[in-house]
């Protein structure tokens, strides 16, 4: 019989040595691939929705996406604070401890995501109302949202536990899970939406049973192939809690901003009737297939960064967070490059016509790249929740949600809604920046000599930028440390 606390064939720290680069690659390589699947689901719907030929249905979606963001951000804070918790156990060598922490990961995941879903589909008609949908559109978005809504424990569970497979060094097996779960979703999306004749009902079901993959799934690799799942130890409950809250709570807050943003940016186009907001549709669901190794950064990047400091390796964390902004550089330039030269086939694939033609064009060719200050918000916000500064990833997310957003968003749609695009893209550039700026700042400090001041960020003027930074975020770190999150 296996003793808990020896160590397991799998669960080493496998971040603590070798390139960080090939580290970043692989993970976020692999992460992409598997988050990719999950915005997948949501693309491959809206592809199928797309040649019933109803802007109606389309725009639906749309609106029944923006709620869905917000449930999955959810979903994605909890991952990052089992992920985060479960990878320092394992980088110092707490197996028994990793497993504890990875089981009530797993069971508060559960909970919280049953009283979310729920809770959605209680409150769907003042959510909607407030999105500005109407007649037909909101008719079609609440049927969609009451099937998929409450399944949301089955998304909760199978993000948690490819969170904790990540942790365990093992993203190939995260990856599939996910990929296994797209996979079902296309085979399953044709026959409900058309074989069956239930339509956007059918796109629910399917949602649904993707779901449902998903969390098997990511159950058997953790606790069949890892053995990190175990009892749930009462003793040792809130001492769980409050290491995995500490992480996921301000991860939760700060993943919420963003549909936060996207919730005001669908409110101004809604404004601008129906195909605008099918036009908005088609780009939030390209944009994270597209940028999926942006998206995956921030989960991808946080095993690493959180085994090297629980080994006591500043110099590689270091390294980490520079080779992940290279990484994020390398891989826009790339989607920016496929979506310019194919966004004419990407309108005929979703039969886009008038206003939402032009938008989606106006995203593939112009705005795509700004998905580089995004990825960069990304990797610092993996940096802060990683490194004892959750705190600050809620300040820049909400930053870019409001700040960032709303100004740049009302101003903008002064224009049109092709202005709506042009200021929600405008709005990322500031906060993107200072967030690298203040995550070089809050590093911990290496052994061998820093760089010389001005030299952290190859940004002009980068000495007084970071001093500003740095004086601004100061008494948030006091503040953190504190209460116990430093």
């Amino acid at each position: 019989m296996r003793d808990p606390g020896a160590p397991m064939a799998g669960v080493a720290p496998r971040f603590v040595t070798g390139p960080t680069m090939h580290h970043v690659v692989v993970m976020a390589g692999t992460g992409a691939i598997g988050l990719v699947a999950v915005f997948a689901v949501d693309l491959v719907n809206l592809f199928y929705i797309s040649r019933l030929g109803d802007r109606a249905i389309a725009a639906a979606v749309g609106f029944a996406g923006v709620v869905g963001f917000f449930q999955i951000s959810l979903t994605i804070g909890l991952a990052i604070g089992a992920s985060a918790t479960v990878s320092r156990a394992l980088g110092a060598g707490a197996v028994a401890e990793a497993r504890h922490l990875a089981s009530v990961s797993t069971l508060l995941s559960v909970i919280l995501c049953a009283v979310i879903g729920l809770g959605t589909v209680a409150l769907l008609g003042p959510i909607l109302d407030l999105l500005g949908a109407s007649g037909e559109t909101r008719r079609l978005a609440t049927s969609f949202l009451t099937i998929s809504a409450p399944s949301l424990p089955l998304m909760g569970v199978g993000m948690c536990l490819s969170g904790v497979l990540r942790s365990a060094g093992d993203p190939r097996r995260a990856m599939n899970t996910t990929l296994l779960a797209a996979v079902a979703t296309a085979a399953v999306d044709p026959v409900l939406i058309f074989g069956l004749g239930l339509g956007l009902e059918g796109a629910a079901i399917s949602l649904v049973i993707s779901r449902l993959i998903l969390a098997g799934a990511a159950w058997h690799g953790v606790a069949r192939r890892h053995g990190l799942l175990g009892k749930v130890v009462p003793g040792r409950l809130g001492s769980d809690l409050r290491a995995i809250l500490g992480v996921a709570l301000p991860a939760m807050a700060t993943n919420i901003a963003t549909p936060v943003g996207a919730a005001y940016v669908t409110y101004s186009m809604a404004t601008f009737g129906p195909e605008a907001v099918a036009g908005l549709a088609t780009i939030d669901r390209i944009s994270p297939v597209a940028f999926g190794l942006v998206y995956a950064l921030s989960g991808a990047v946080g095993p690493i960064l959180a085994q090297n400091h629980g080994a006591h390796r500043p110099d590689r964390v270091r390294r980490t967070l520079r080779d992940s902004l290279v990484f994020a550089l390398a891989a826009v330039c790339g989607a920016w490059v496929v979506l310019a030269l194919g966004q004419g086939l990407i309108v005929r694939a979703f039969s886009a016509e008038g206003i939402t033609a032009e938008l989606v064009r106006l995203f593939c060719s112009v705005l795509a790249f700004s998905f580089m200050f995004t990825g960069s918000l990304f990797v610092a916000n993996a940096a802060f929740n990683n490194l004892g500064h959750p705190l600050l990833s809620t300040l820049f997310n909400w930053g870019r949600a409001t700040l960032g957003t709303i100004p740049f968003v009302t101003l903008g749609a002064r224009f049109g809604p092709e202005g709506v695009l042009v200021g929600q893209a405008l709005g990322s550039v500031a906060f993107g920046i200072a967030a690298v700026i203040v995550a070089f700042r809050v590093l911990p400090r290496p052994e061998v000599a820093e760089p010389r001041p001005g030299h952290t960020l190859c940004f002009p003027g980068g000495t007084g930028v970071v001093a500003l930074a740095a004086m601004a975020v100061r008494p948030l770190r006091r503040w953190e440390h504190r209460s116990g999150n430093g």
